[in-house]
This record gives C-alpha cells, structure tokens and sequence, in this order.
C-alpha cells in the first residue's frame, strides 16, 4: 500500500515536513486525501527568523527584478494549471470552471502587479525654511504575516503575498487547513520561479494549534504587519491581538450583501445576475449576494424569473454543490429551519433534501424574513438567499444598511441617476449598478463602511498597503 502524501511547509526556500500531521478530507467524497505538516513554535520561530534574514537583501532588489520574477511565476502558473486546479477540486470540492477561473485571476493579478512595481515614489514635500528641504520616502514594513482562506484560495493566495512582497517585503504565508496542498501549489510556483529564499516562507497548522501559532506569530517583534481576510469572528481576534502588539493590521471579513432590484430595472438581467450573486461557489464567497430587496410593483414577476434563473443555472440534472464540509450545510439548515418556523416562505428548494453526500446541498430561497429570524443578520455563507419586499427607496437603504458587514451590493435600475443616488447612501466599500455583488476583486476600489467589512482595493492602491513613510530632512 502506498504511503500517504504529507504537504510540507516551506522555511527558507526548502520544503519541511513534520513527525505531527493531521489528515486533509475531501468534502466531495468526505475521504482523507492526504496529511499535511503541522507546524509548532519551533517551525513558526524558524520562518520568521528566515524572512527577517531575507528581508535584508530583498528590500534592495530592484523593481525589475521583482517584474521580471512575477512574469516568470504567471507563466509557471498557466503550466501547471491542471495540477493546481486538481489540488483546489479535490481539496474543497470546488468545479473546474470555478479552479480554472480561480488560477486565470490568479495569473491577471501577477501580471498587473509585474507591471506596477516601478510606480512606488516618494514626494519632496515644501517646508517652510528655505536654507533646509526634506524627502518623503516609501519603504516596506518587513515582515508581513498574510492569512488567506479556502473559499478562492488562489485568488485570496495569492493576493495576500503578492502585494506585500512586490513592495519589497518577505512573508510569512499561514495557510488554511482546509486546502494546504493548494497554498503549498502556489508558494512552489514561486519557489520555481527562483523567489530567493526566505522571501515567502509557508507555515499550516491543526485546527487546535490555531491560538497559540497565531499568537506567536503577530506577537513576533520581526512581523510588522498583519493581512488577514477571512471569517468575522476570527477577524476580531486578529484584530484584537495586533492591538495588543501594537501592529498595523489590514482585515477583509464576511459579508452580507444585498441586491436592490427596483421597479424599472430590467428583470431578466436582475434575475441572472442575483442567481449567479447569490449562488456561484455554492454561495461561499464573502460578496455573495445575501439579500435581494424587491420593489413591490415587480416581485412576482421577478421572484418567478429568478426561480427560472436558478432552475436553469444551478438546477438539476447539474448535481447538487459541494460544500467547503458538513458543518456548513448544517448552518445554513438551522437558518432556514429557523426563518420558516418563524413564517418564512419557501420560494425555491428544499432545505430537507436528503444528497448524496452530507457536504451537498441545492440553492433554497426564502421570502418573507423578518428581523427576529436569524438569517436576517447572519451571513450564511452558503447556498441561501432571501427575498424582501420594499416599496421606497428609505426602506431599501434601511434594510441594506442594517448589518455589521460593509463589503458589497448591486442596484439594479435603469435610471441612472437613482443607481448613483441609492449608491451613495449604501454602506458598502463597492456598489454594482446592473451586475452581481460579486466581482473580479481586481476591479474593486478600496474602501469599506463598516469594521467588519472592507471593500477590496484595486492594485494600484494594493502596493500603498505594504509601503510606510519616512521623512527625510536636510540643510543646503
């Protein structure tokens, strides 16, 4: 019998493996897969001694030099796609079409930023002496620690890392355990391109270890700054311990995104676009559509097209989605179990269906939510959304804005003065007048309303993240 494959980790450049693993499952056929590494202090001691070593020299490189290197890691990445993709199917049960669309993205973002790392700048700021003068200087921070999810692992992978170091920063890599043969794909593909060592260094852990690593590692004077996106929950804990440690920290958390669908928008268009929003990826993106305020006038017509819409889309005889595992499905049942003990309406699906495996379950929509329902404030993060009825626009903005989430929605009009007005006053870091709420993160502006949400930054803004200033003054 073969030995099972064990994922190593990656410590200056070479790969490590540990005596303590722990198994990865598959949620499409809920088997383990393989074990992978399971990282203690000792190894979390060793990667950050590693990057703050290759910090040294790799602060220095020339901008071309990380150019020429980000174009050779795009091209690596299109040879190896099959394998990656294979990696992110089996590991979260994800589609081809949702890995290949995961490692092309992955690919756009390396080539833009390739393209980017000459247009750092410092300033020469006026002052006030004319006998003196002074420079403004952009430098990187260090070491970064990067946290990056399952859910578009490659997407969120790669943009955790690739920022940070294009400004001239190592990285500490701490990957999911959920998919880490999937980070450990895409860390090789630098390693391949001839990243020097210790210039990305990659730490997994079991689900236990979690507190006590992440404690380790933020609280470690070489780590300067912080980059997580994930979950809400464990946000705040991130947050709360480099407050601790007095460390810059940049969150990208959960979501609960609403679509506004009003009275003339165009109602097949709408339809689509909420089904595909609410729906791609099983509903696990943080940008998902959540929440779809329907003008009065038009719910009927709209609720039967979007019932057409999903039907077609996401419907048998296409097999039912996969789920990151069990626990998420269960969510989403006692959110639906909940709403419709409390009136609720069953639009679409059937949240008791039994599926082939329990990490399966099809797209259910509900109406008539009220307030007092759970699924009202909580992010379901799966294959659910609810239908609300709004007959003016203070409604809708009201019902859109309460939540603690502030990433994305969408407004569906074809009056493009209210699409802009309505936009203004949604609390959310990116608006989508006549598309989806979720979107090619490359194309999203920097914001964010609302502590727990942040809208993505584009890759332009994306490089400012990882550089700080430094004020230079002198005398003539």
């Amino acid at each position: 019998m073969a030995e099972t494959y064990t994922v190593p980790f990656f410590i200056n450049g070479e790969e490590v493996r540990t005596s303590r693993t722990f198994d990865v499952t598959s949620p499409a056929t809920q088997k383990v897969v393989h074990k992978c590494s399971s990282a203690t202090d000792t190894e979390v001691q060793a990667a950050v001694n590693a990057a703050a070593e290759a910090f040294k020299t790799w602060r220095k490189s020339h901008p071309n030099q990380r150019r020429d290197l980000f174009h050779k890691v795009a091209e690596i990445l299109e040879k190896r796609k099959e394998e990656l993709g294979q990696y992110v199917m089996e590991e979260t049960g994800a589609p081809r079409q949702w890995a290949d669309f995961n490692i092309q993205v992955a690919k756009d973002l390396l080539m833009d930023v390739a393209g980017r790392c000459n247009t750092l700048e410092g300033s020469f700021p006026v002052v006030n002496d004319p006998e003196s003068g002074a420079l403004v200087l952009q430098e990187p921070y260090g070491v970064i620690l990067a946290v990056a999810p399952w859910n578009a692992p490659y997407i969120l992978g790669i943009r955790s890392i690739l920022y940070p170091i294009a400004a001239g920063n190592t990285a500490i890599f701490k990957a999911t355990e959920l998919c880490p043969r999937t980070m450990w794909g895409l860390c090789s593909v630098f390693h391949e391109a001839g990243l020097p060592k210790g210039v990305l260094n990659m730490l997994v852990h079991e689900p236990a270890n979690a507190p006590a690593i992440t404690s380790s590692l933020i609280s470690n004077p070489h780590v300067k700054k912080v980059n997580f996106t994930g979950s809400t929950a464990v946000g705040r804990i991130i947050g709360r311990l480099a407050g601790e440690n007095l460390k810059p920290v940049l969150l990208e958390l959960g979501g609960k995104a609403s679509a506004i669908v009003w009275e003339d928008a165009e109602l097949d268009n709408a339809a689509t676009q909420c089904a595909l929003g609410a729906f791609l990826n099983s509903g696990q993106i943080c940008m998902s559509t959540e929440r779809i305020l329907v003008h009065k006038s038009v719910r009927a017509e709209f609720e039967k097209k979007l019932v057409r819409a999903v039907e077609n889309i996401f419907g048998p005889p296409t097999p039912a989605p996969i789920l990151i595992n069990s626990l998420a499905v269960d969510k989403n049942k006692k959110l639906l179990a909940d709403a419709l003990s409390k009136g609720a309406k069953l639009l679409y699906g059937n949240p008791d269906a039994q599926e082939e495996t329990t990490t399966r379950m099809r797209s259910v929509i509900v109406s008539g939510v009220t307030t007092d329902m759970d699924i009202y404030k909580t992010e379901s993060f799966g294959p659910t959304v609810a239908v609300y009825e709004i007959e003016t626009e203070e409604e809708a903005l009201r019902i859109a804005n309460d939540t603690e989430y502030g990433l994305t929605s969408a407004v569906f009009t074809e009056d493009l003065r209210r699409g802009l007005r309505m936009a203004k006053e949604i609390e959310t870091g990116a608006v989508h007048i006549n598309s989806m709420t979720v979107h090619d993160e490359a194309t999203l502006p920097h914001g964010g309303a609302k502590a727990s949400g942040y809208g993505r930054f584009n890759t332009s803004r994306g490089l400012q993240e990882w550089v700080k200033s430094k004020t230079v003054t002198f005398k003539f």
